[in-house]
C-alpha cells in the first residue's frame, strides 16, 4: 500500500493513495481467519471452521472489513505523517474517492477538516465607539406607576353598571360546537380581563355591555392555527353568564410601597426605589444596545480584520443548513423542480457560501474570544438556564431539557451563553462599567 499526504490549508488534509490487491488479500486472509475461530457453521465444530469454507460462505462482507481495515491502516499513518492528533479533527474524515481498479487495487481518497487556529491580535482595538442609553424621568415613572398597579387589589366596583373595557369580569362559560359541549370549554366564576386579549378574538368584545346576572350566547371562531384539530377554524358558541365586575384598586405610590416592593432595604423610600428602577431599565437598555447594535458591528469588524482557514466539514454543514431552511418554505411544486435542476441546487450553495463563511468564522472567533477572556460556561449552567426559562414560560423543566438533549440543541445554547457571556464581558469593560 502507498499513500500520499497533503496538507491543503491550516484547516483541512487530504490522504490519498493506492491499496494493492495483495493488501487486500492478506487483510481479508486475517478477517477471515479471526472470524473462523468464532463462527458458527453446521458440520463444523466451533472454533474449528475452515478459513476457506469461511472466504465462501461471508466472502463480501468480509473483503469489505479487509478493505475497510486497510483504509483505517492508511488514514491512521497519513495522520502520523501530518502530526494531526484525532482529538484535533473535526468530524469524521470523508472518504471521497474509492475506485477499485481492474487488477484488484483501489485508489483512495479521504479528507478532514481540523479545528483552525485563530489568531485575534489587538481585538479590543475593533470594539466600536459606545455611549451609555439614555434614561429620562418618564421612562422611571411609567415603570413606578407599573409597579404599583402589578401591586393593585381587585375591589368590587361601588355602583352596578354595565361591562367597559379595562374591567374585570366574573363569568360562567361553557362552549358548544355543533350544539355539543367541547372539552376545556367551561369555567365557573372565572376572572377575565376585558381587552386583556387572552381569550379568543371577539369573545372580549361581546362582553362589553353586559349587566350583573345576564346571560348570554356569544358567537365565535376559533384561529385556524389553535392547538386542537377539532377546534382549529371551527365556529362556536359560548353560554356566558356575569356575575360581577370588579376593577384594580389603586396603589399609592408612597415610602410604603417602596417597602413592600424592596423588603430587604430597612429605609425604602419612593426616591430610592425609583434609583433601583433606573439601574434596571439602564440594564435592559444597555443588554438591547449591545445585541441590536455593537455586537453585530463588532463581530462583522473581527470576521473582516482575522483570517484564517474554515474547515471544508464545517463550512459544508453551514451552507447545507442554509439551504434546508429555505427548502421547507418552498412549496411541492418547487422542490419537485429543484429535485430536477442540479444547476439551480448549485446556484443557490453559491449564494448561500458567503453568508456561510462569516457565519463559521464568527464561529470560530467567539471560541477563541472565550479562551482569552478566560470565559466558560458549564454543562451545569446550561440545564440550569434552560430550566429556568422553561419556569417562567410555564413549561416543564426536566421535559424542555430532555427535549433539547435529544434534538442536539444543547451544544449550540452553550455557544449562545458563551458568545453572550464573553461579549457582555468585553464590552462592559470597554464601558468601564
Amino acid at each position: 500500500m502507498t499513500f500520499n499526504t497533503t496538507k491543503i490549508d491550516e484547516a483541512n488534509a487530504l490522504i490519498s493513495g493506492t491499496i494493492s490487491a495483495q493488501t487486500i488479500e492478506n487483510n481479508l486472509n486475517k478477517v477471515a481467519l479471526q472470524a473462523s475461530k468464532t463462527m458458527n457453521v453446521q458440520g463444523f465444530r466451533k472454533g474449528k471452521v475452515p478459513v476457506a469454507v469461511v472466504k465462501a460462505r461471508y466472502g463480501e462482507k468480509l473483503r469489505q472489513d479487509a478493505e475497510g481495515d486497510a483504509v483505517r491502516e492508511a488514514l491512521k499513518n497519513g495522520l502520523t505523517e501530518l502530526n494531526i492528533n484525532n482529538k484535533d479533527l473535526i468530524g469524521e474524515p470523508a472518504i471521497t474517492k474509492f475506485d477499485q481498479k481492474e487488477d484488484g487495487s483501489i485508489e483512495f481518497e479521504v479528507t478532514m477538516s481540523v479545528k483552525p487556529e485563530v489568531v485575534l491580535g489587538d481585538y479590543k482595538s475593533f470594539i466600536p465607539t459606545m455611549s451609555l442609553p439614555e434614561i429620562s424621568e418618564s421612562e422611571i415613572d411609567e415603570e413606578l406607576k407599573n409597579i404599583a398597579e402589578q401591586g393593585a387589589s381587585l375591589e368590587p366596583i361601588e355602583q352596578a353598571r354595565a361591562v367597559k373595557s379595562g374591567d374585570f369580569t366574573i363569568i360562567d362559560f361553557e362552549g358548544f360546537k355543533d350544539g355539543v359541549a367541547f372539552a376545556g370549554g367551561q369555567a365557573s366564576k372565572y376572572t377575565l380581563e376585558i381587552g386583556s386579549n387572552s381569550f379568543i378574538p371577539g369573545f372580549e368584545d361581546q362582553l362589553i355591555g353586559m349587566q350583573y346576572g345576564e346571560e348570554k350566547e356569544i358567537n365565535v371562531t376559533f384561529p385556524e392555527s389553535y392547538g386542537s384539530k377539532d377546534l382549529a377554524g371551527a365556529d362556536v358558541v359560548f353560554k356566558v353568564k356575569l356575575h360581577e365586575i370588579k376593577a384594580k384598586k389603586a396603589v399609592e405610590i408612597n415610602d410604603e410601597l417602596a417597602k413592600k416592593v424592596l423588603p430587604n432595604e430597612e429605609n425604602a423610600t419612593v426616591e430610592f426605589l425609583k434609583e433601583k428602577i433606573k439601574e434596571q431599565i439602564l440594564i435592559q437598555k444597555k443588554n438591547t444596545y449591545f445585541q441590536e447594535e455593537i455586537k453585530p458591528t463588532y463581530t462583522e469588524a473581527l470576521v473582516n480584520a482575522i483570517s484564517f482557514a474554515l474547515p471544508a466539514f464545517i463550512l459544508d454543514q453551514e451552507i447545507n443548513q442554509a439551504l434546508n431552511v429555505k427548502i421547507k418554505a418552498m412549496s411541492e411544486e418547487e422542490i419537485e423542480t429543484l429535485r430536477n435542476n442540479p444547476d439551480t441546487v448549485k446556484q443557490m450553495q453559491d449564494e448561500a457560501r458567503p453568508e456561510a463563511i462569516s457565519n463559521v468564522k464568527a464561529t470560530f472567533i467567539i471560541d477563541a474570544l472565550a479562551k482569552a477572556e478566560n470565559v466558560t460556561v458549564t454543562d451545569q449552567e446550561v440545564t440550569q438556564t434552560l430550566y429556568y426559562e422553561a419556569m417562567m414560560s410555564g413549561q416543564d423543566g426536566r421535559a424542555m431539557i430532555e427535549q433539547y438533549e435529544k434534538a442536539g440543541y444543547l451544544p449550540m445554547v452553550k455557544m449562545s451563553m458563551i458568545e453572550s457571556k464573553v461579549m457582555n464581558k468585553i464590552l462592559d469593560e470597554a464601558l468601564g462599567k
